[in-house]
């Protein structure tokens, strides 16, 4: 796999998105293109000694997209932009996979403009997997989308369950349209309307509303709602981990001796908890939907985080997704729209 990763995106781009894709380049062998400013990745590739025995080389651009510009506007007039380059790199066949760690906006527009929409997809949407009790549960969408129509949803549903399936093992991923309620009859007037399309489907295994609480307990394997609120609970979700720890540490470092001596012999543990729970872990989140394949990143992302999304790329790629995808939701033929 070669993989074009955006050099200039992210809040610690570009020394972490270069010590990334060095140790994805060391770990996983694929090719990296780092899409960006030559002079200023140059430096950074030098501080590891091994970098020219990888299979590593930099696209020179000289352009970046900011975080306060209007994602659309910014793609059409920045032509040279690091994230349009890289997109570009994919569509005219010369990469397999984008990794984006910037604004997600600004990916999610270079992926529309660069890449396309898969031929029957209406909109595409970030699939963020999210670590339950007993493994893991896909949250989309998690930010491409604010405002969606039911069958933005049922589309998401199919594109999320494919994914679960293919790249996450989990045969006859369970879906849920997440809901303030279990009941068939609860809801704002978006997922009551969705809630009898999803029924009708026969490519996934719908099991009915879902509520938020059945995110980090396991009860389904796929959960869907619109971007906006899937953003809003995919940052509570993340803020709340962090802070359970830091409270459990807080705790123990302000406890006697006893308590000091017991966190000590659970330690190993609560490594591991930290772990589980750490989006560096996970990576990127895939962009579902669009014409290649385009994994978002974390804009807090740091090495582990981009080294992570160059195998969720990986992965993607080897089990063959977007053809999924494609036939599927064909499958599905009355959501076609072209």
């Amino acid at each position: 796999m070669k993989v074009a990763i955006d050099a200039m995106g992210g809040d610690y781009a570009p020394e972490e998105i270069v010590a990334g894709a060095v140790e994805g380049a060391r770990e996983y062998g694929c090719e990296v293109v780092l899409v960006g400013d030559e002079a200023k990745i140059l430096p950074l590739l030098h501080r590891c000694s091994d970098w020219q025995q990888l299979p590593i080389s930099i696209y020179h651009t000289c352009q970046v997209i900011e975080m306060h510009e209007h994602p659309s506007a910014a793609v059409r007039k920045k032509k040279d932009a690091s994230i349009v380059v890289a997109t570009r790199l994919v569509k005219e066949g010369k990469c397999d996979a984008v990794v984006a760690a910037g604004s997600t906006g600004a990916a999610v527009a270079a992926a529309l403009f660069g890449l396309g929409r898969i031929k029957g997809v209406e909109r595409p949407t970030i699939a963020t997997p999210i670590p339950n009790i007993s493994g893991t549960t896909v949250l989309l969408d998690s930010g491409a989308n604010v405002d969606s129509k039911p069958k933005h949803l049922v589309q998401s549903a199919i594109m999320g369950s494919i994914y679960a399936e293919y790249v996450l093992n989990i045969k006859s991923p369970r879906v849920g349209l997440l809901n303030i309620g279990e009941e068939e009859t609860k809801g704002n007037e978006q997922v009551l309307l969705t809630y009898p399309l999803l029924k009708e489907l026969t490519t996934i295994n719908f099991i009915g509303n879902a509520e938020g609480r059945d995110v980090p307990k396991g009860t389904v394997d796929v959960v869907v709602c619109d971007g906006f609120i899937g953003n809003v609970v995919l940052k509570a979700g993340e803020g709340f981990a962090s802070t359970i720890l830091e409270l459990l540490v807080d705790t123990i470092q302000k406890a006697g001796i006893l308590v000091k001596l017991g966190a000590w012999l659970i330690m190993p543990a609560v490594r591991g908890l930290r772990k589980k729970i750490d989006p560096q872990e996970y990576g990127g989140a895939p962009l579902l939907g669009v014409n290649g394949v385009f994994i978002i990143a974390h804009g807090s992302s740091k090495a582990k985080a981009i080294k992570n999304s160059m195998r969720v790329a990986n992965e993607f790629c080897e089990n063959k997704v977007l053809e999924h995808i494609h036939e599927n939701i064909v499958k599905e033929g009355y959501f076609v729209n072209e």
